[in-house]
């Protein structure tokens, strides 16, 4: 009875994980992006986003909590995409929000992260108060805390000059389906297609479960 006990609580606990899915379609919308100079997360460097433009072919900015188990789910599959890209012109630039930059950092080690990283806030006390915040509810993204928001820049189409970069591209409002975001690379990328993409049932979308940071799916990173 014991092993069946735990075994139940198991299959309860995969369940949950599961349920956390909050992944959605890439969309194009009227969004007035700007131009903006963080801090790199391991450098403390600043960072212009025009000069990450510089010599892509697309450029994807990913806004994200470093607790958010929704994050956590999504960062191993931007990285592969990233690695296998990256010689082909893509590039991929992490925002992190509303943590510590030392959980940041532990957060990139964590999951092997080599593309640019950059912080914005540090503080779950900002979430009205980020750029992020207005960008993604401007492009119908109702979800509490955003993570992961994903913007997608192509460098043919940005703004020579000026703060705005552009007034309408694509937008993830949630996690990226992987085919899906793949045949979007390729496509811009200007490679052959892969074939069909990925994409979750009507059933999984119902179990969406907004991300909750008092209900982390993994141990929180502590500092030692």
């Amino acid at each position: 009875m014991k092993a069946l006990a735990a075994l139940a609580l198991c299959l309860t606990s995969l369940t949950f994980v599961h349920a956390q899915n909050e992944q959605s379609p890439i969309v194009e919308k009227d969004i007035k992006y700007r131009n903006w100079t963080f801090k790199d997360s391991h450098t403390d460097a600043d960072v212009n986003l025009r000069d990450v433009l510089k010599g892509s072919k697309l450029t994807i900015v990913i806004y994200y909590a470093p607790w958010c188990h929704n994050w956590q789910h999504d960062a191993p599959m931007v990285e592969r995409l990233y690695e296998k890209y990256k010689d082909a012109g893509l590039q991929i630039v992490g925002v992190s929000e509303y943590d510590l930059l030392f959980n940041t950092k532990q957060n990139l080690d964590q999951f092997k992260i080599t593309f640019p990283a950059v912080y914005d806030s540090q503080s779950r006390d900002d979430r009205e108060k980020t750029t992020h915040h207005d960008y993604r509810t401007a492009t119908g993204d109702s979800r509490k805390w955003g993570s992961p928001y994903y913007v997608f820049l192509m460098p043919s189409t940005i703004e020579k000059k000026g703060d705005t970069l552009t007034k309408h591209t694509f937008v993830i409002n949630g996690e990226m389906i992987e085919g899906e975001g793949e045949s979007f690379i390729r496509e811009h990328l200007g490679l052959p297609p892969l074939g069909t993409s990925g994409g979750v049932s009507q059933k999984e979308k119902d179990k969406v479960d907004p991300c909750d940071p008092d209900k982390p799916s993994t141990p929180a990173l502590k500092k030692p």
